[in-house]
Parts: C-alpha cells; sequence; structure tokens
C-alpha cells in the first residue's frame, strides 16, 4: 500500500455553501418532492398578499361592484364536509386578481365568533354574479363548488378554469394533482395545510368551530392560488394544443358530473343487509374449509401466517419477495398460480374475493347512503386515471364484479324511484372498434361495417375449421386474443389466460398478425411515434407522457409499450363516451325532459327514466351515442330496461 503521496487539498472547498436554488428545484420538480420547493423560491419576487375579511355590508357591496367589473373571478367554498352532497356552506372566499383576496363568513359558530353578515342576505345578492355566465369562474376542484352552491340554490354560470383539471391534461401521470402540490410545483409558494386550521383524529374540528381570521387566510390564499395558477396553466394547455379537449370535453363535463353526484343512485337496502348475511355464512363455511385443508387455524387476513402455511408448511414454490418487509408474497397473481398446485390456494382466493365485496359493497353501501336522500352519491374523479377515464369513489362503483352471480346480486340492489325505470346503454365493442379505425385495417373494418361478430371472425380466422373446439370455447378464447392485442400482452401472459403452451399462444399472434396486417403496421407506427414524441395520443389531442420507452431497463420498456399500445384506444374510448354523455345531458336539458344520468362506469351510462318519457328517452340516448363522433366504423350501442341495474343487463 502507497500511503506516502502528496495530495492537493483544498478544505475550503469543504466549506458547507448555500445550494443552487434553481438547479435543486428542478430537481425536486423532476423527483416530484414538491414540498421542499417553496423554501428555496425568492421571497423578493413573490406577490404580495392582500387578505380582506368581509365582515360589513359596505364592504361587501364595494366587492360586488368590482366582481360586476372583472372579467373572470377565482372562487372557493370552506364547508362542514368534505362530500358536497353532505357539505353545509360556512364562507366564500373570490380573487379577481393575484395576491388579493377575499373571506366572507357566513356560518361560524365558536365562542366570541363576530358578527357576520346573514347568509340568506350575502346569497342572494351573489345569486344574479355567480350565476351570470359572462364572469368567468376560476376555481380548484370546482365541481365541489358547483355542488355546494347548487344546494344553496345557486346554479353557478360562466365555468371557465378548473386548475385540477389544466393541471391533469398537462400531466396525467402526477396520480394526484392536489393544490398543495401544484401551488409549490407552478407557483413555488407553500399551502397552508387544512390539517394545521382544523386538527386531526379525534380532536379535529368542523371549519365552522374555527376562529374566521384563521379560516379567512386559508381560504384566501386558495382563492388566490387558483387564480394564480389558471393564468400559469392556460398558457401551457394552449402550447400543448390541449385547448379544444378542455373547452369541448373536460369543462362541459364538469357541470354533468355534478349534477350526477347529486342525483345520487336508490338503493335496495333490506336486499344488501340479506346479501351481506349471505355472504358471511359463506365466508363462515370457506374458514373452515380453510383450516382444514391447512391443518391449523391461522389468521387467513395476516399475509405472514398465510406465507407460513403454504411454503414452510405445504412446502409450495415461492416465486418472490414482497418489497417491504421481503417475506415471501402471497399476492394474488402468486394465490392464482398455486391454484393448480393445492386446493388450499384457490380456496383463499375466493375467500378474499368474497371479503372484499362485503367490505367494498354490501357493507358500505348501506352505510354511505345519505340521510338527507336517502340515496347514495358516488364521487366521480376526472383526474385520477392516466389514459382518461373516469373513476369513482365513496362508493368505488367501476370495481363491481362485472360476471358471476355476485355481481348480479349487487346490481340487483340498484333501483329507481317509485313510477321510474333504468335504462342501461353500453357501448359495444368500441375498443376494437377503435382498432380498426386507427388501424385501417381492411378485415376489421369490413366485419365491423357487415356488422358480423368480431370474436366468432377472429376464432374462424385464429383457430381455423379444424380447432377440435365447441363455437362457444372458440369465441370465448378468440375474444381473449382479441384484447389480448390491443394490450400488448405477451405470448407468456396469453398463453396463462389461454391455459395453454407460450409456444402454441405465439402461434396464435403471428396468426392473428398475419390475417391482420396493418394491425401489427398500425400497433409497431404507435410505439415508434410515442418513443420519438414522449407520450402517446388519443384521436381527439389527449396526451400521456411515456418516458418508459427511454429506458435501458427491458422491463420498463416493455411496460411502456403496452401504454403506448393501450393509450390512443382506451383514451379515444374514455373521450368518447365523454362527448355522449355532454351530447345527451343537453338534449335532455334542452327538451326539458325529467330523465337523469346517474351512472357512468366503464363504456356504460345509466340512466333514470319516468314511465312516461321511455318512449322519447330510447332513441334520443341511441343517436346521442352511437352518433357522437364519425368513425371508418360504426359506432353500437346495446340498450337495456328493468327495474334494477342487474335487470337492464
Amino acid at each position: 500500500m502507497e500511503d506516502n503521496l502528496e495530495l492537493e487539498l483544498d478544505l475550503e472547498a469543504f466549506r458547507p455553501r448555500e445550494p443552487d436554488s434553481e438547479t435543486l428545484v428542478e430537481l425536486y420538480r423532476e423527483l416530484e418532492f414538491t414540498s421542499f420547493i417553496p423554501q428555496y423560491f425568492n421571497k423578493k419576487d413573490q406577490v404580495k398578499k392582500n387578505f380582506q375579511t368581509i365582515l360589513d355590508k359596505e364592504s361587501f357591496q364595494r366587492l360586488l361592484k368590482q366582481m360586476e367589473q372583472a372579467g373572470e373571478v377565482a372562487l372557493d367554498t370552506e364547508t362542514t364536509n368534505l362530500y358536497p352532497t353532505r357539505a353545509r356552506l360556512v364562507g366564500l372566499s373570490f380573487s379577481l386578481q393575484p395576491g388579493e383576496a377575499f373571506y366572507i363568513p357566513l356560518r361560524h359558530n365558536y365562542p366570541l365568533a363576530p358578527t357576520q353578515l346573514p347568509a340568506d342576505y350575502v346569497l342572494s345578492e351573489l345569486k344574479p354574479l355567480l350565476e351570470n355566465p359572462a364572469l368567468k369562474k376560476i376555481g380548484q376542484n370546482i365541481k365541489y363548488d358547483y355542488i355546494v352552491l347548487k344546494r344553496e340554490g345557486i346554479t353557478l354560470g360562466g365555468l371557465h378554469h378548473d386548475t385540477m383539471v389544466l393541471s391533469y391534461l398537462l400531466e396525467p401521470n402526477w396520480g394526484k394533482h392536489n393544490l398543495d402540490k401544484l401551488a409549490a410545483y407552478y407557483l413555488q409558494e407553500a399551502k397552508i395545510p387544512f390539517d394545521s386550521l382544523v386538527g386531526k383524529g379525534k380532536k379535529q374540528l368542523t371549519v365552522d368551530r374555527v376562529p374566521v381570521d384563521r379560516v379567512s387566510e386559508y381560504a384566501c390564499q386558495d382563492a388566490h392560488l387558483a387564480l394564480s395558477l389558471s393564468r400559469v396553466l392556460w398558457p401551457k394547455i394552449e402550447a400543448r394544443k390541449l385547448d379544444r379537449l378542455y373547452l369541448e370535453i373536460e369543462l362541459p363535463l364538469i357541470e354533468i358530473l355534478a349534477e350526477m353526484e347529486m342525483a345520487g343512485v336508490r338503493l335496495d337496502l333490506n336486499l344488501l343487509r340479506e346479501l351481506g348475511g349471505e355472504l358471511q355464512k359463506q365466508l363462515g363455511r370457506l374458514e373452515k374449509q380453510i383450516y382444514e385443508l391447512a391443518g391449523q387455524e391461522f389468521n387467513i387476513n395476516s399475509p405472514q401466517q398465510l406465507s407460513q402455511v403454504l411454503f414452510y408448511k405445504l412446502n409450495l414454490p415461492a416465486s418472490r419477495k414482497t418489497r417491504v418487509t421481503r417475506g415471501l408474497s402471497t399476492a394474488t397473481e402468486i394465490l392464482e398460480e398455486l391454484a393448480p398446485r393445492h386446493p388450499l390456494a384457490r380456496a383463499v382466493l375466493e375467500y378474499r374475493q368474497l371479503a372484499k365485496v362485503k367490505s367494498t359493497y354490501t357493507d358500505s353501501l348501506v352505510e354511505l347512503v345519505n340521510p338527507e336522500t336517502g340515496r347514495v352519491h358516488t364521487s366521480y374523479n376526472q383526474t385520477v386515471t392516466a389514459t382518461g377515464r373516469l373513476s369513482s369513489s365513496d362508493p368505488n362503483l367501476q370495481n363491481i364484479p362485472a360476471r358471476g352471480e355476485m355481481g348480479k346480486k349487487i346490481r340487483q340492489a340498484f333501483i329507481p324511484e317509485e313510477g321510474h325505470l333504468l335504462l342501461s346503454a353500453d357501448y359495444s365493442q368500441i375498443e376494437l372498434r377503435l382498432l380498426a379505425h386507427l388501424a385501417e385495417d381492411p378485415v376489421l373494418v369490413e366485419t365491423f361495417l357487415s356488422e358480423r361478430d368480431i370474436h366468432s371472425e377472429t376464432a374462424r380466422r385464429v383457430f381455423g375449421p379444424a380447432a377440435g373446439l365447441f363455437p362457444e370455447e372458440m369465441r370465448r378464447r378468440a375474444k381473449i386474443i382479441n384484447f389480448s392485442i390491443i394490450y400488448g400482452t405477451s405470448a407468456f401472459s396469453l398463453a396463462r389466460e389461454l391455459e395453454t403452451s407460450t409456444a402454441e399462444a405465439q402461434q396464435y399472434i403471428d396468426r392473428y398478425f398475419a390475417e391482420h396486417k396493418r394491425v401489427k403496421e398500425y400497433l409497431e407506427a404507435a410505439v415508434e411515434k410515442a418513443r420519438e414524441r414522449g407520450y402517446a395520443e388519443t384521436i381527439f389531442g389527449r396526451q400521456r407522457q411515456i418516458p418508459e420507452l427511454k429506458s435501458p431497463d427491458n422491463n420498463t420498456f416493455q411496460a411502456g409499450r403496452r401504454m403506448a399500445l393501450n393509450t390512443p384506444i382506451q383514451g379515444s374510448a374514455a373521450d368518447i363516451i365523454k362527448l355522449a354523455m355532454i351530447r345527451i345531458y343537453r338534449e335532455l336539458k334542452s327538451r326539458g325532459l325529467k330523465t337523469r344520468m346517474i351512472l357512468q362506469v366503464h363504456d356504460e351510462l345509466v340512466f333514470e327514466v319516468p314511465e312516461e318519457e321511455r318512449t322519447a328517452v330510447e332513441p334520443l340516448v341511441r343517436e346521442g351515442m352511437e352518433n357522437v363522433c364519425s368513425l371508418r366504423v360504426p359506432l353500437r350501442a346495446r340498450l337495456g330496461w328493468g327495474q334494477n341495474w342487474a335487470e337492464v343487463k
């Protein structure tokens, strides 16, 4: 070892220095460490704040005059509940210029609360302005404010910029687009945390119990941030050519989703309770069966205990460890691999499915019924899925089992009001129709133009007459192959679904592409185009960034490839059903019909229709769905009527 070297050592270089703020902020943005950003922003550059609390009529009337003269206003509502269909309005904030905002407390109720302007007076004075479509309204998640104000007798007009939706269109992979994140990322401003206002846990207060001055600062900042973000985000939307998508699809959808949430859906609670009891008995029987198969009792819901039984007691092969605990994984896909080897894995899979259905639907649906309306009001999420599809929460209606007796029984509990019927309108094979349109494949196009069954056609072309399978089984397998092509499924994954060898699955894929050469060309071109541009795009211009296509790691690249194949098709399908919702909603409104759109799940719309409107509504809905846009192949919708959601299918 040589330790007699002369080294130049500059001790000064090791002295701690101020960080390079600009470089650090860009790194935090890239890594989405948005909460770290505000501390590095130059405070001198920040807009000076002028936040005011309105407690007297003179100040309020001055604000009204300012709003009358303004072209746009950002607004925010403070309420007693996170769910707008259960929330009571506590106060309103408005911003007309960045850094300037006003808070009008209405219903603060705590010891020594200041005298506030009467809520009826304030709302009646604001109503003409808030309903005026010429005054453009800006907000963060403005659907919430729309619902809260509608419950106060005000229909918010002139919806303009929803900053949450604008951010989502720019960065659909972000997940959450909450105001804290957007303020830090785009404005380098730290938003006052909601928890600092109301507290946490059992000691958490409702906003009406918090001192007015503290709520005023919080509410004014929210309105100011919404206005400031609007001015930053809209030029980016225009630069990316996303303005038409926003104005023609996402913006009009806000009002429709708000009205759907307020309408809610009626439930047969007795049926749900009966189903819950039936599920409990089934779970009890499964529990005994699992204990017998395991040769011992254990906590079925504990991954660690289940892992011990499967891999150490029964010596079944383990394929991977969990990332967090590093214990042997008992994830669903692992149990599915083990199911052919041991009945315990199959029994646990069934147990998990039934337990999830019970907790998610039969139990929670009963608890989620709004006592004011007697209906359940799901929340439709416009800014969650990267492909553009809507999702729903509290309850999540997207995950009700699509097939099988259990899914049917849950849907039977969704019922109309007396004197009404449910109408379901479901797009038929919309993703395969979009594939035919995008690929311009003559075989697919001709199949759809001739109104032949696409899955039977694929079965005939891929399997041939000597396949030795019943027609129903051939069609089932062909359906799996058709959708595997759209999703870029590998031969290995297709083999698992078809329960065949990888070599045989690859033969099916090869035969498919031999029959549909234009499909193969389109799919290859779609991946290459997305790799070059950095994003995939729907036929309506919705974009999804796919950085995975630049990754040297093959698994990451393959994930990106699947996104590049799926996004133009699934995203375009999402855009089409949104356009159909807008078209049908406007037509129902213009005709003065009482029919209400109450559910949207995947490619399906559900309406609650007065019996006397049945003959008028059916052609209206069919036309609205099938003629919403022009493709190389026809769009088709399947319509069904019934006294519950299961019956309409």
